[in-house]
């Protein structure tokens, strides 16, 4: 870190990849029949940017500014809905809001979801007085406490969750809701049995951390049924990158599907056109 890989030789990130297509072979043939009749029968809300920063660090792109501006518009052009990531220095944060208010209507404002790391409540607090006019939810990304270096870097801490009422308290204020992103362990679990907030998010940023071993689509087959008896909805991300593991998430229980890697390749590979052509290769012409 920084960049793309992983721990372990990237372990975790393989996982991500080869599980949904295992777990696709084992679903149920009429839920195969289905998805083989009618590959690409999404709808569009399906499908949502995962929360990504670091364009220069991770992605080799040229201007931390310029990528928000590039894949915020693609993104709207595709007609997918997006989330912003924050990250250090607190810049990158604050050009993803720029970016998504400058693509907005005056009468009718781009909103978005909105994650934040896990630093100290008041720290939280203050990013979300930054991104309030552009929120749709708001999360905490606990599983990039599990970064060494933005850890020690910016004194992330391991939240409770008591600490996170706090915060999910505030957005229901607002009638925002409150989800808690890269829920990966038997902790996790236990600390959102506890929460209930309104989405809890499945990932493990995507193979990126040091964590336990294992794919997040074995973990939603594992834990999404009882995962939704305390959530509104469930969300996942890592290792998907076509039409099929789409379906594969959707059938175990997945409600949207966020996907990091695939859009900034694609944005990379045709500034105009690529993210949209991504998107109707995931999800045909469907708009609802």
């Amino acid at each position: 870190m920084p960049g793309m890989g992983g721990p372990n030789r990237s372990e975790n990130f393989i996982l991500n990849c080869r599980d949904w297509k295992k777990l696709y072979g084992e679903l149920p043939e009429n839920l195969r029949s289905q998805f083989e009749e009618n590959p690409t029968a999404f709808p569009r809300k399906t499908i949502r940017l995962a929360p990504m920063t670091g364009a220069v660090e991770n992605i080799g792109y040229s201007d931390e500014k310029q990528f928000y501006k590039d894949i915020v518009t693609s993104c709207m052009v595709a007609g997918v809905p997006l989330s912003l990531g924050d990250g250090c220095p607190d810049e990158k944060l604050l050009f993803g809001i720029e970016a998504v208010r400058n693509a907005g209507e005056k009468d009718n404002p781009l909103k978005v979801a909105v994650f934040i790391k896990p630093y100290s409540n008041k720290k939280i607090l203050e990013r979300m007085e930054w991104a309030e006019d552009i929120m749709e939810a708001c999360g905490i990304d606990i599983d990039s406490y599990n970064i060494v270096t933005m850890r020690n870097k910016v004194n992330l801490e391991k939240k409770t969750a008591s600490q996170l009422k706090e915060i999910q308290d505030r957005l229901s204020a607002r009638g925002l809701p409150f989800a808690v992103k890269g829920v990966f362990t038997k902790e996790d679990i236990d600390m959102v049995k506890e929460l209930k907030p309104d989405i809890i998010y499945i990932s493990n940023h995507g193979g990126r951390v040091e964590t336990v071993t294992g794919s997040v689509a074995d973990f939603l087959k594992a834990h999404g049924k009882e995962l939704s008896n305390y959530c509104q909805q469930l969300w996942v991300d890592g290792g998907i990158r076509d039409a099929q593991d789409v379906f594969t998430a959707k059938a175990l229980g997945a409600e949207c599907v966020l996907l990091g890697r695939p859009f900034a390749r694609a944005l990379c590979y045709d500034r105009q056109n690529g993210i949209k052509n991504l998107v109707k290769k995931l999800c045909g012409g469907s708009d609802a």
